[in-house]
């Protein structure tokens, strides 16, 4: 079976929500199946997924921004805050140490299904660090 681009998945899913099921290691002779989460900038569609690999070789420059994609700087900044919106697993402010729920208490919500596997690892993690932090 021939690859295929990965735009081709993204038409394909149409933005509707889906998961992997199987994986091949590329050279190898090895395949896994499962079923695994897609990253949350996967899940965008091609033209958002274009537009972040952008901004990201820009180095965050919205300067840069508008001369590559010849728009003004509010249409990027709108178009930031939009997939912004669509990217909820990345916390500007994270909670203190101190107002984080002990493993204990998010391990009894998981029990009690208030609360996913992966919900339970993104609160386990440890905070990031601000720019000024390094």
């Amino acid at each position: 079976m021939a690859t295929q681009d990965w735009q081709a998945l993204a038409r394909l899913t149409g933005g509707a929500p889906f998961e992997i099921e199987r994986v091949r290691l590329t050279g190898e002779d090895v395949a896994i199946e499962g079923r695994f989460e897609v990253p949350p900038l996967a899940t965008l569609p091609a033209d958002d997924q274009v537009f972040v690999a952008a901004f990201v070789r820009c180095h965050g420059s919205i300067k840069q921004m508008e001369q590559f994609f010849g728009v003004s700087y509010p249409t990027i900044k709108n178009r930031l805050n939009r997939i912004g919106a669509l990217l909820p697993f990345a916390e500007i402010d994270p909670p203190a140490d101190a107002e984080r729920p002990s493993p204990g208490a998010l391990l009894a919500r998981l029990e009690r299904g208030e609360m996913s596997v992966n919900d339970v690892l993104r609160q386990l993690r440890p905070a990031t660090h601000k720019e000024g932090d390094r």
